[in-house]
């Protein structure tokens, strides 16, 4: 960059970096609570893109949408206006491991949230690149872009996503570029090494698009959405009832040998891509090699748009030539004379250590400087836009002179994913599962505004409208739990309990026994029409509370013992190579990582017990 021109634009006490679904939470936290911010993007035409699958939700990620709605975000909102289908996974299982996951229409989600974007009090948005964040004794003051423009600030969320030195590869082509043909961020990452961060290279990757006409959907079994569930965000009233559907098919020997036979070929294998990848979402021909004794993959082929005949072929992401893609496609069931409107293609992308970032993401060397999304090394949109709105909450909160919002463990998910990134790290790109959350019966999306509303509404994001929702809502959960645990006499539920397998009862049984008992909560209904005039998702809530009662109970006192360690504070001074006692990789990863609390501290890699047994003594001695 050879700018030399400079001119100054005054006016903005933030300023968010980039546009995706991280910027567009970061941006609207911070200008929804009052505070006057910029937000730049490289290309208007890219706001909130979906680069990869068009849908929101999936195991775990439908609990963070639920989470970020909750707390006043907008994800949530914006998939409810665009879904073209909406389904809730692993409904056969465990209500702690129940999903939402909505396939989107992905140019209607782009076109909603820039017109959200738009139309917010005390956000600007502009076409531009950052290209150095400007700083003066040791904290943020600015941005300048790649014009010479420079914006004084008093804060700067960096949500860069793929962007920085983004370069796509396919076989042998590669091409320094963003997704979709978007152009790169190349002038941003030697500024941020100078500024202390320690970067590092990841690797994604996409499937092709493909003509629906082109299809024989007759091949494949239709997955049809739901209509009688709720939907991700609690000011919204319902689902679509007119959904489309989608298609399922699967990979063969022949599709499997094809790879195989062209792994040479294969910019994985062959050396040419550098960077980490995600190993929960792999590509196809990494499929092949890892479990090479499956005989088929699931391939699902999802509708891009409703105005669009591409059908995203999810399952099959790859980074081999275009001719080698083209004859595996056209050996997939229904796909035998498809027609490739977009290839599939790998990017490599710059992204940060996050053990270099606080709980609240503010980088720990910069006061000021706050980061989110896949610059942190995570995957998804859903990852990103709870980071974003935590990052944008933080820096408003900051600016506001209030205190930050740190969410634990057993709160949120979003408190297992910014804690894992902050505490443990990642050496891939970091995708949230339930299995990580080791509260997941408390932290169910059905809850998440149970868990989580109060706090947005002090924070000051969650609107009047929203939090009177929330006080209906909390109000009838509390009325269906109080008639759940009404007593029906004998004469009036002998009957019924022996319809259902059970003996006549020697007194009144309630109706919350009757669930304990494993008696459908539909059956209960209709029989006593205990939840007539109630909406269903709160009678939902309230029978699961029930149900899992004694589970629960058992949560609560382990929670009880975790808080124990987290209230333990430890002060953000120590110097952790003169306490005597501790080993020397516990000194070196507490030195460098600096936790807040015992109960972080007892989460990082290489800190063991004995080593918080020592902090223990040492905090106690340090009081006296």
């Amino acid at each position: 960059m050879n700018i030399t021109n400079k001119f100054y634009t005054e006016g903005f006490r933030a300023v968010v970096v980039g546009a995706g679904h991280a910027g567009c939470e970061a941006a609207l936290a911070l200008a929804r609570t009052g505070i006057r911010t910029l937000m730049l993007t490289l290309n208007l035409d890219s706001i909130a893109f979906m680069a990869c699958n068009p849908s929101i939700g999936g195991t775990a990620k439908g609990h963070l949408v639920r989470e970020i709605d909750a707390l006043g975000g907008e994800m949530g909102i914006n998939a409810d206006k665009t879904a073209m289908q909406i389904r809730m996974l692993n409904s056969g299982k465990g209500a702690a491991v129940q999903s939402l996951r909505a396939q989107q229409d992905k140019h209607a989600y782009h076109a909603a949230m820039k017109k959200t974007l738009e139309n917010t009090e005390n956000l600007v948005i502009r076409q531009s690149e950052a290209a150095e964040i400007l700083t003066e004794n040791g904290r943020v003051c600015g941005v300048k872009t790649t014009f010479g423009e420079i914006i004084p600030c008093e804060a700067v969320v960096l949500a860069t996503g793929v962007y920085l030195k983004g370069a796509v590869i396919a076989g042998e082509f590669k091409q320094s570029s963003g997704p979709n043909g978007f152009a790169p961020a190349n002038e941003l990452t030697e500024n941020l090494i100078s500024l202390g961060f320690a970067v590092r290279r990841f690797k994604t990757g996409t499937p092709a698009r493909v003509d629906g006409r082109t299809i024989d959907y007759s091949k494949c079994e239709i997955q049809e959405g739901e209509t009688d569930i709720y939907p991700f965000s609690y000011l919204s009233d319902g689902v679509p009832q007119k959904q489309a559907p989608c298609y399922l098919t699967y990979t063969n020997e022949k599709t499997h040998e094809i790879i195989r036979a062209n792994l040479h070929r294969s910019p994985l294998y062959a050396g040419v891509i550098k960077g980490t990848g995600p190993r929960y979402c792999p590509s196809i021909e990494d499929k092949v090699v890892r479990f090479a004794d499956k005989e088929r993959h699931q391939i699902f082929l999802e509708p891009e748009s409703a105005g669009s005949h591409e059908v995203y072929v999810q399952g099959m992401s790859s980074s081999l030539p275009h001719d080698v893609q083209r004859a595996m496609y056209r050996t997939v069931p229904g796909l035998e004379n498809v027609e490739i409107m977009r290839y599939a293609y790998a990017i490599e992308y710059d992204c940060i250590d996050t053990l270099d970032i606080y709980p609240t993401l503010e980088f720990k060397k910069i006061e000021g400087i706050y980061t989110a999304g896949q610059i942190n090394g995570t995957s998804g949109y859903e990852e990103a836009a709870a980071q974003g709105l935590i990052a944008g909450l933080n820096a408003s909160l900051k600016l506001r002179g209030m205190e930050p919002l740190i969410l634990r463990r057993d709160e949120a998910y979003i408190g297992v994913l910014i804690d894992d990134l902050v505490t443990k790290g990642t050496n891939e790109p970091y995708r949230m599962m339930t299995s990580r959350a080791e509260h997941r019966i408390h932290l169910r999306q059905d809850n998440a505004d149970l868990r989580l509303t109060e706090k947005g509404y002090a924070a000051g994001l969650v609107t009047e409208e929203r939090y009177a929702r929330f006080l209906q809502r909390k109000e009838a959960i509390a009325r269906i739990a109080e008639k759940l645990n009404e007593r029906v006499s004998p004469t009036r539920c002998t009957d019924f309990l022996t319809a259902h397998g059970f003996s006549a009862p020697n007194g009144g049984v309630s109706y919350a026994d009757m669930l304990r008992r494993g008696i459908p909560a539909e059956d209960i209904g209709k029989e006593f029409g205990v939840f007539v005039g109630e909406r269903r998702a709160d009678a939902e809530t309230a029978i699961i509370d029930i149900k899992y009662e004694g589970y629960l109970k058992r949560g609560l006192e382990q929670i009880e013992k975790a808080k124990k360690l987290e209230d333990k504070k430890l002060p953000p001074d120590i110097d952790y190579e003169k306490i005597e006692g501790l080993r020397l990789e516990a000194r070196q990863k507490l030195n460098k990582i600096r936790p807040e609390n015992l109960g972080q501290a007892g989460r990082i890699s290489g800190v063991n017990p004995a080593d918080i047994a020592v902090l223990m003594v040492y905090l106690s001695l340090s009081h006296k």
